[in-house]
């Protein structure tokens, strides 16, 4: 007999075979009319499914309420769409259609290539295919069955797929409705009117499993959502993203260039940008020394040796520059900076009485990205991390993780980022790809919740989401769009330290060597990712004390451009960023022009300004303030600059990711 518990605590028992759908039924019709999908044991599956003979399962059936039958809905709605583009075009190979967060793709190869025109067809068969409301039906078949069933639909990718990356499962699973049919993990809706509202969004290529070197498909984006008002506010914020697109308002605002002849994924901050990373480099260097780092400064490339010592040459080989071979020795591009700041500790003896050291450095390193994965400065081949490296006592650790975790709130919070969760990457016991002793990793996991818990931050632990070497903790931030990106994060390392890496030794107060633990933390991360999500966040409008101009002076008519000089000069030597515009333009087309270079105040200058010693100000969030006497209007503007405040309008709305679930074989 089975015994169901559901999510009250209460218990149902079936003695004959039963599914999520019987379970939901046994407890009212509607609840049975309503249910999309199931949990049970943790686990998302379909109402189909067929839940064990005997013992105890927990279970608890999903709606439309419950943001997590939404995922079901779309896979649903990838395989309506896959169905539409089979009906409408001849010879079309499946490959993978999965959902991602904010909706889902799928990838198709056809012999004619699909465009953007081809969309309101799609959806006028898709909108057919719904209403004939067939249902989705789990089929099982065996290995070698399987294989059969792909052939004869002759779909080639997944006859691949089956020989290879499927070859050791002895069952597999495929969903029918009507005449499609598709090898599929699931799960899926009973039917497809459940779907509310969808639309196509656009095409993008994507090669075969992610290998270059395979044949190019064409991937189709889409999304679904249960009601049409939740698909217009998606698609609004979708609009709204495209406006503040950092790689266009990197342009716009003359902030940074990527040139084809420089290379791909290789960032040139212009002047403007170069401000903007100076003064983010300038606030974290003071916090820096405030809580005790040494600044160090590392070579641009080392000895292949060193990397292989450390672990991350075999690790990271495939996403490293090519080594280099200049004198019988072999070099690489740095692809980061801790076997530098390993080998500057170990360049003397240390003391338990210099614990702990903190070696901080603005590295920059290189990775060989994917020509594919580049995507302006969120995703490059050269970077710059604000990197440190911790070398304490084991009794030191939560004490200095502490302190990590607590410079990387104060940095995202100083710059209007204070919506973040705190993810624990820990290693996946049934991995093996992790280095060090289990005792090692579990007392380092320990330590990290034990952190978290002292600071007040509900941080869920990942399972396979560590750093080969060790545990991390990651800042995932979310901005004024609902959008979640990975920034700061803090690492913890008992691996490098170790005899079998670089064998580091402190003598202690017993006059024996000891091994000190590590620890690797980058508030920001990137500068490039930082700042390309920054430009994002605040739409390329920067806060007063980050902005690459704060101040332009605009003169009403060419008889005050004296003044305005002078009061330029006043500006600048008061150490604000400011340009003068003493065009013969109208007034109205200068400000208009400031506006749209987003510069925070506009001094406007005339005739009685030069009399009065006073400047009319314009606030870029608050509009017209008035008139000041010049001395007023800098304490207005040193005020806002040394209370680094963030004042932007911002609008929200749910993340915007792609990571595919895994649904899909």
């Amino acid at each position: 007999m089975l015994t169901v518990i559901l999510p009250d605590g209460s218990e149902k028992s079936f003695e004959n075979a039963s599914s999520p759908a019987d379970v939901a039924a046994s407890i009212g019709p509607r609840l049975a009319k309503d249910a999309l999908a199931a949990v049970v044991d943790q686990q998302i599956v379909g109402l189909d499914t067929q839940l064990p003979l005997s013992g105890r399962v927990h279970m608890e059936v999903l709606t439309k309420k419950d943001p997590r039958s939404l995922g079901v809905m779309r896979h649903s709605c990838a395989h309506i769409m896959a169905r539409a583009v089979m009906r409408l075009h001849e010879g079309v190979q499946l490959a993978f259609g999965p959902t991602i967060e904010g909706g889902f793709y799928y990838d198709f190869d056809l012999p004619e290539p699909l465009t953007e025109e081809a969309f309101p067809a799609i959806e006028a068969e898709m909108r057919r295919i719904i209403a004939l409301d067939e249902p989705f039906e789990r089929i099982e078949e065996s290995h070698s069955q399987a294989l059969q069933v792909c052939r004869d639909l002759d779909q080639r990718y997944k006859v691949e797929h089956i020989e290879s990356g499927l070859k050791d499962q002895e069952t597999l699973s495929f969903y029918r409705q009507g005449e499609f049919i598709d090898l599929c993990r699931g799960p899926h809706v009973p039917g497809p009117k459940a779907i509310g509202a969808f639309k196509l969004l656009s095409i993008a290529g994507a090669y075969w499993k992610g290998d270059s070197s395979r044949k190019q498909l064409q991937r189709v984006y889409a999304t679904a959502f249960f009601e049409q008002k939740d698909l217009e506010e998606h698609l609004n914020r979708i609009e709204e993203a495209k406006r503040r697109d950092h790689r266009v308002l990197g342009k716009q605002l003359e902030l940074f260039t990527i040139s084809p002849l420089v290379g791909s994924g290789l960032v040139m901050w212009l002047p403007k940008g170069a401000t903007i990373r100076t003064q983010l480099e300038s606030f974290v260097r003071e916090e820096l020394q405030k809580r005790g780092y040494q600044g160090v400064y590392t070579p641009s490339v080392g000895k292949t040796e060193l990397y292989e010592t450390s672990g991350h040459y075999p690790y990271y080989a495939d996403s490293m520059f090519t080594p280099m071979k200049m004198e019988d020795e072999k070099y690489i591009l740095k692809p980061m900076n801790c076997p530098h700041h390993i080998m500057i500790y170990k360049s003397r003896p240390r003391s338990y009485r210099e614990l702990p050291v903190r070696l901080a450095e603005f590295g920059t390193v290189h990775r060989f990205e994917k020509s594919g994965e580049l995507s302006g400065m969120t995703r490059v081949r050269g970077f710059t991390q604000d990197d440190a490296h911790i070398f304490c006592a084991e009794s030191q650790v939560e004490e200095e993780f502490r302190g990590c975790l607590e410079m990387t709130k104060f940095v995202l919070q100083s710059l209007g980022l204070d919506s973040y969760r705190v993810r624990l990457g820990f290693r996946d016991p049934q991995s093996n790809k992790y280095v060090g002793s289990p005792q090692a990793w579990d007392t380092a996991q320990e330590s990290l919740q034990a952190v978290c818990r002292g600071l007040g931050i509900d941080a869920q632990p990942e399972p396979g989401e560590a750093a080969f070497y060790g545990p991390k903790a990651d800042f995932v931030v979310t901005d004024c769009l609902g959008r979640e990106w990975q920034l700061g994060t803090v690492q913890l390392d008992y691996n490098l330290p170790s005899k079998e890496r670089f064998n580091l030794e402190y003598i202690g107060a017993d006059n024996q060597p000891h091994r000190p633990v590590m620890i690797h933390r980058a508030p920001l991360g990137s500068l490039e990712r930082f700042i390309g999500v920054l430009i994002e966040h605040f739409a390329g409008a920067f806060p007063l004390w980050l902005a690459p101009e704060q101040v332009r002076v605009i003169t009403v008519s060419e008889k005050s451009e004296e003044y305005g000089r002078q009061v330029e000069q006043l500006c600048r030597a008061e150490g604000f960023r400011v340009t003068g515009d003493y065009r013969s333009e109208k007034l109205g087309s200068k400000i208009r022009d400031a506006r749209l270079e987003l510069i925070p105040y506009l001094f406007v200058v005339g005739p009685r300004d030069a009399e009065d010693g006073t400047v009319s100000i314009r606030d870029r969030i608050e509009g017209e303030i008035g008139a000041l006497k010049v001395p007023a209007a800098f304490s207005r503007l040193k005020d806002e600059v040394a209370t680094r405040a963030v004042r932007q309008k911002h609008s929200g709305g749910p993340a915007i990711r792609e990571r595919a679930i895994n649904n899909e074989y």
